[in-house]
């Protein structure tokens, strides 16, 4: 039995695989409607998702399975104090695979080392979302044709920014990657993460300005400012337009440079960049389905 912590828990040549399985969904997507039928899909969703568990649930229903879970930590027995451990644990009972999201760094892992199902990561506080990365991945190889020699831009909170973590982590193993991280002071990306690329001879630079990088850029990948990993109001406040991506920017950059973001978007894309031929984040949304799809089939170890 194996699980999804992270993005790194599959080899580049598994995600070749797993990424064929998902472009073969995409085009094919009736020879794949029966493949889980009979099987559950466990949403445990201890912080709030519309994307991440709707594209969950959606996956597991193209795949003719069913979903049961919950959205909030509220509405499930973690409000009584009950652990995530003993949470898995009734949900093995209940159903063939689980996808988890909580607030604190680590815990899909603590569930995973108790189930008798497949867990797969739906994000953990700041630390990675496995699932958005591979969804990040198959988004550029489907539009681009291959996953290596770009320039990638990754701009705003790039400190608490789970999907900046997990796809920084990820990029790292494919070759001729060159990271340009754009950020206030006070979100640069960790220094562990630096550290790593340095260890790695990794070229990647550190820029505060959108605009003096944007002609360089294969990639822009855009993430909001998150409010919910501020301590305090003031300074998500004063950082929280720090960059806002508009038409005059998007001028600068080539035309075949692609804008993605792991989405929900506050104001830092214009929605005047959505019309844009090279506005991708919808793509992604897209994309996000028949990855997860392909995700389930792998881990349940189905084949079609």
């Amino acid at each position: 039995m194996r699980h999804l912590m992270g993005p790194l828990d599959f080899t580049a040549e598994e995600l070749d695989k797993l990424f064929d399985l998902a472009n073969d969904i995409e085009h094919n997507m009736a020879k794949y409607a029966h493949a889980c039928d009979g099987k559950k899909l466990a949403t445990c969703f201890y912080e709030p998702s519309t994307r991440t568990r709707l594209s969950f649930e959606s996956a597991m229903l193209n795949l003719g399975g069913s979903v049961i879970g919950f959205s909030d930590a509220g509405s499930s027995s973690a409000s009584k104090g009950e652990s995530v451990s003993d949470t898995i644990r009734v949900i093995s009972c209940f159903a063939d695979i689980c996808a988890m999201r909580h607030p604190k760094e680590g815990a899909p892992m603590v569930a995973a080392s108790k189930s008798s199902i497949p867990v797969i990561n739906a994000g953990d506080g700041g630390h990675q979302h496995p699932t958005q990365t591979l969804t990040d991945l198959l988004t550029i190889r489907s539009l681009k044709g291959k996953i290596e020699n770009f320039t990638v831009g990754l701009c705003g909170d790039l400190k608490f920014g789970r999907t900046v973590h997990s796809l920084i982590h990820a990029l790292m193993r494919y070759p001729d990657i060159h990271f340009i991280f754009i950020s206030p002071e006070e979100l640069k990306v960790p220094d562990y993460l630096t550290d790593m690329l340095k260890e790695k001879n990794i070229p990647y630079e550190e820029v505060i300005r959108l605009e003096e990088i944007m002609p360089s850029l294969d990639f822009l990948y855009m993430t909001r400012v998150q409010k919910e990993r501020f301590f305090n109001e003031e300074d998500y406040v004063r950082l929280k337009d720090f960059y806002i991506l508009d038409k005059p920017k998007m001028d600068l950059a080539k035309s075949d440079m692609l804008v993605l973001h792991p989405l929900p978007r506050v104001n830092e894309i214009s929605v005047e960049i959505d019309d844009d031929p090279r506005a991708a984040y919808f793509k992604q949304v897209q994309y996000g389905v028949y990855v997860r799809m392909a995700l389930i089939l792998t881990l349940l170890e189905i084949q079609v």
